[in-house]
């Protein structure tokens, strides 16, 4: 059995509740692309991933990130598709089971993945964490959204949701995933089950704009704080990137050099409009 996980704080939990029942035994597996941002059209050409190649290259360019593509990050996850692929062509009785969780990362990763396993239907199995009461640690009931937020006790609950996907879901998903890519916009939310929407690059503007204040804050301090506090977040790579060409209107005063987050610092400018309204 092979596990497969979307975000990288989950390969832990997951592995402690590994050891807690031995009918989940097998190699836990993360994808390291975040596939709810940046181009995805014809991403199973190599001209389409050169293409997402490229524009995470520019996202991450002077950032706390740089190099990463050149470091093998994103073709990390084609060799992983290819293992998996070995994998199951050698071994008959080898299953996969997909784990996304109740948020974009992890669906979008979802599509990708499963877009490219067409030919093990039956084999390929999905525990989709979508509406499902779990117990926290204070024994409360609440619904996760991301898998690293389950207790690993509560893990011995969630496997008895593993099913194969069906024959159907392979033949309506990836032409879901194909359709997505052809809007060609880079921002995907999740509005319920597995239906994404999609946004232009500037989505998160707004939202970003409000952690900026009168005061000097480093940006690391201001992505800290629309990640713990936002209603809709994303990574911190693609948040220091849109902040950078935030900056470029000219609209806040910026001191330091812009590169990584703890590198520059910014406050609005006195006229600003909204001095007044955070002084109140």
């Amino acid at each position: 059995m092979i596990h497969i996980v979307f975000q990288r704080s989950d390969v832990g939990v997951l592995n402690e509740a590994i050891k807690l029942d031995e009918s989940l035994q097998g190699a836990v597996i993360l994808i390291e692309d975040d596939f709810a941002v940046g181009p995805i059209k014809d991403i199973f050409s190599e001209d389409g991933w050169g293409l997402r190649s490229q524009w995470w290259r520019e996202v991450l360019k002077g950032g706390d990130y740089e190099g990463a593509i050149e470091d093998g990050w994103l073709s990390g996850d084609n060799r992983t598709v290819s293992s998996l692929k070995e994998k199951l062509q050698n071994d008959p009785e080898e299953i996969i089971w997909i784990w996304p969780a109740q948020n974009k990362h992890d669906v979008s990763g979802y599509y990708w993945l499963m877009s490219q396993l067409r030919d093990f239907q039956g084999r390929i199995f999905i525990l989709y964490l979508n509406n499902l009461p779990f117990i926290n640690e204070k024994g409360n009931i609440f619904y996760p959204v991301n898998l690293f937020d389950i207790p690993p006790k509560e893990f011995l609950k969630a496997r008895k949701l593993a099913r194969p996907i069906t024959p159907s879901e392979f033949e309506v998903d990836p032409d879901e995933w194909m359709r997505l890519g052809n809007e060609q916009k880079h921002v995907r939310i999740l509005e319920g089950g597995k239906k994404l929407v999609q946004h232009d690059d500037d989505f998160y503007d707004a939202s970003l704009k409000k952690f900026i204040t009168a005061n000097w804050q480093t940006a690391h301090k201001i992505i800290l704080n629309f990640l713990h506090k936002a209603t809709t977040i994303t990574g911190d790579a693609y948040l220091l990137w849109r902040l950078k060409l935030i900056l470029a209107s000219g609209e806040y005063d910026v001191q330091g050099e812009l590169k990584k987050m703890k590198d520059f610092e910014i406050k609005m400018k006195a006229g600003h409009p909204d001095v007044g309204a955070q002084s109140a």
